[in-house]
């Protein structure tokens, strides 16, 4: 009788619990010599069969059932099948007899009732070990998930502890990874510098080449290095020490949010900022070269046009110069004084120690709302595991729970960093707004107006050359007309243009008519 052997090795399967296919190799062939078996060739096969569509093994079963082969010599039983399916192709071949005999070094067995029924105990033994280690593998996932652990490869700047089970810093990359995000928050890093400064430090694709553009964005907006993480879409709180902190994290969020527009277009500062005051098609931008022969050669032009894309449009084009100098007065319009800014900081101060008064007190609501939130994903993890609650509804509903839970925490977080959740945003604004002047009378920093001119405003259209915007609450009650357009009998304290005449700033301008800014804080 002439044997095939088949030898496997699951690639799930680690080296302690299954024989080598070098060691299968040499075990069959000291049995072969043992028990005078012909083995006329071997078969090897690197893959699991918990599932069927082995093609080596398939192969053998075809060449079987075609009378090619018909005797079959293995380790044991489980590496021929370890599924309901496998093991029933071996069994019925065995009765329709194209197959005669089996052999195994570790496993007796003769072609008789009693043979195929202890093979067949060997298959469904083989079966339920695959089974039960599934099952403690997902229990153990589950209790890592449960415990806060990503229970895969780690983000870049953190290493996996093993014995410990947990995540852990890694002292010299986390240094490269705070640094990539302080530099790309600073502005002195871009996405591309960013990727160039990881690949020289060995942070690659897995093709060796830097990371693409849209690598380095899921890489700066990795929620893990706060703590949180998702996972077979649900979220998780991390219980892994941080390196990078929410205030840092949240202002990299900002400047991918501020440069969203096209690399492409960076040439051109006011693109993506502006719509037809006639149709309400985006304003285009586009070179122009004149050359002039006696006086200053080629010269280059940079306008503005209405792309006319959604209708017919009569607007005409508008020269960078003469839409910058709008832009410029836009900003002025809108300026702080200084000692306007000085003083309205003084009462930003005072109103702070009112407000953290009862600051305590909103953070203990928070609080117990937080907790309201822990018990109702405890309740809900006890239904589904019950199976009372479907999985589909359970991953929905909890990560409903979930993000409410962080909003709240963000809220206690700004609420004790800041005070209140409107001193934050009208310290910003003050600071903002005083900078106005600055930015509007210097020189070549027509990316920096642009970026300006979004914290101001919103809106901005162009109508027959003319600029008009829409300011944003606040910066709406700072804008009024020059000097020039007041009259000079006009002192009255109301006068919209009492910075511009050097007259004392209101009793306190977000009681007033300044900057009723956040209403909704009281």
């Amino acid at each position: 009788m002439k044997y095939i052997a088949y030898c496997r090795k699951s690639t799930d399967e680690k080296d302690r619990q299954i024989l080598s296919i070098e060691s299968q190799i040499q075990e069959i062939r000291d049995f072969a010599q043992r028990q005078h078996l012909e083995v006329i060739e071997f078969a090897i096969e690197a893959k699991t069969a918990k599932v069927p569509g082995r093609g080596v093994f398939e192969q053998i079963l075809k060449r079987i059932e075609k009378g090619e082969a018909q005797d079959i010599v293995s380790w044991h039983p489980d590496r021929l099948a370890r599924n309901s399916i496998d093991g029933g192709k071996i069994i019925y071949l065995l009765d329709t007899g194209k197959l005669l005999d089996l052999k195994f070094p570790s496993f007796w067995f003769e072609n008789s009732p009693q043979g195929k029924f202890v093979l067949n105990i060997a298959f469904d033994q083989s079966k339920y070990y695959v089974d039960n280690l599934s099952e403690n593998v997902r229990r153990g996932l589950k209790q890592l998930l449960r415990n806060g652990v990503w229970p895969a490869k780690p983000p870049y700047g953190y290493v996996y502890n093993k014995p410990a089970k947990k995540q852990e810093i890694d002292p010299i990359k986390s240094r490269l990874i705070k640094k990539a995000f302080q530099q790309y928050a600073n502005g002195e890093w871009s996405q591309t510098q960013t990727a160039k400064a990881l690949f020289e430090h060995g942070y690659k694709r897995k093709n060796g080449k830097p990371l693409s553009l849209n690598e380095v964005v899921r890489f700066l907006t990795n929620k893990f290095y706060i703590g949180l993480f998702k996972y077979n879409s649900e979220w998780y709180e991390g219980t892994h020490d941080l390196f990078i902190p929410k205030s840092l994290f949240d202002e990299v969020q900002r400047k991918l949010n501020q440069n969203k527009r096209n690399f492409a277009d960076r040439k051109f500062n006011y693109l993506g900022l502006i719509k037809c005051g006639e149709c309400g098609a985006s304003i285009t931008a586009e070179h122009k070269f004149k050359f002039y022969k006696r006086t200053r050669g080629k010269v280059e032009y940079i306008y503005y046009r209405c792309t006319k894309k959604l209708k017919q449009c009569s607007q005409r084009y508008i020269q960078e110069p003469d839409l910058e100098q709008q832009l410029r007065k836009v900003i002025s319009d809108v300026a702080l004084p200084p000692s306007w800014a000085e003083q309205w900081i003084k009462w930003l101060e005072r109103d702070e120690v009112v407000e953290n008064q009862s600051m305590e007190d909103k953070v203990v609501s928070l609080q117990d709302l937080v907790k309201i939130h822990d018990e109702r994903l405890n309740t809900l993890l006890d239904g589904y595991l019950d199976g009372t609650i479907e999985s589909d509804i359970y991953k929905s509903k909890k990560n409903e729970l979930f993000e409410e839970k962080i909003k709240f925490q963000e809220e206690i977080t700004k609420l004790q960093t800041n005070g209140s959740v409107w001193l934050g945003p009208m310290r910003e604004f003050i600071q903002v707004a005083v900078n106005g002047d600055k930015i509007a009378r210097a020189k070549n920093n027509g990316e920096e107006l642009a970026t300006f001119a979004r914290n101001i405003g919103s809106d901005y259209f162009l109508t027959n050359r003319q600029l008009r915007v829409n300011y944003k609450k606040g910066f709406a009650r700072l804008c009024g007309p020059t000097p020039a357009q007041i009259p000079a009998r006009d002192t009255s304290p109301n006068s919209l243009c009492e910075r511009d005449r050097g007259i004392e700033p209101p009793a306190h301008p977000w009681e007033g008519r300044i900057l009723p800014l956040y209403e909704s804080r009281r």
